[in-house]
């Protein structure tokens, strides 16, 4: 993976997005990093027609689930869960699968058709079976879930183009508002769950404690964008934790931020 990653636009992206976040590490470094991130996208695409094996992998211990409980402290409550593209971040949600399983989870649905179906099937074989294409439909089955007490997992770490600029990594960018709209308009905590691998095939997902939201004034903006700032500044903590296990190459920042940062 590697090798590929490096023909490609986004291996330019990645060195400079990595260079921009850390700006006092070396060349030598910036440059393992990348070349670190596209060995854990390649070990995550081996993985994933495998995934049946990690749900045997979660109940045999080797993959560790930390802070299950905050999980099934929301069982008929509702709750929306947040992540972020970290290792192989369908090991996290199969954790999250097999702690709730009526959470409704959202995907992007693949251009290809049958790649689609097979993403579709192979993750309900272990436990993802509510999915949402994301789109108007999606949303309002999102709605849905939540009226009936049902909790909704999303992504929360890309950049949309519809949502708010945020700092992250102290440069302005693009960061969905959707979650922390959704739990302030449910009166619903905002927990982020993220996993690290701690070496081979060995993973430990955690639960994090709840963002901190104003309920207060759910339809506040302000309470949104502070809530949206804090949903930032948890995912940069767990990127300088190990910032090898991150998908640097989303075009997460505009091209703006690269001249500010002189990384470009």
């Amino acid at each position: 993976m590697p090798a590929v990653g490096a023909v490609t636009s986004a291996h330019r992206t990645a060195l400079r997005n990595i260079a921009m976040c850390f700006p006092n590490e070396s060349d030598a470094w910036h440059r393992e990093v990348r070349a670190e991130m596209w060995r854990e996208v390649g070990r995550m695409s081996g993985e994933f027609p495998h995934m049946g094996k990690f749900l045997d992998k979660y109940k045999h211990g080797e993959v560790r689930f930390e802070g299950r409980e905050r999980i099934e402290a929301t069982l008929g409550k509702g709750a929306v869960f947040i992540g972020g593209h970290f290792t192989n971040w369908e090991v996290t949600s199969l954790c999250l699968a097999q702690s709730d399983k009526t959470c409704h989870f959202t995907y992007r649905p693949a251009n290809n058709p049958a790649i689609d179906r097979y993403i579709v099937d192979t993750r309900a074989a272990f436990g993802l079976a509510l999915q949402a294409a994301k789109g108007k439909e999606g949303g309002m089955g999102l709605l849905r879930s939540l009226k009936k007490g049902r909790s909704v997992a999303l992504m929360n770490d890309q950049k949309y183009n519809a949502g708010l600029s945020v700092p992250f990594f102290g440069y302005e960018c693009m960061t969905a508002d959707g979650p922390t709209r959704l739990a302030l308009k449910f009166g619903v905590p905002l927990i982020p769950i993220t996993g690290r691998r701690i070496e081979g095939q060995r993973f430990v997902a955690t639960a994090y404690e709840p963002i901190a939201l104003n309920y207060d004034k759910p339809e506040s903006e302000q309470s949104v964008y502070d809530g949206v700032k804090r949903v930032n500044e948890f995912m940069e903590a767990r990127v300088r934790e190990a910032p090898a296990q991150w998908f640097w190459a989303h075009r997460r920042w505009g091209k703006e931020a690269w001249v500010k940062a002189g990384v470009m």
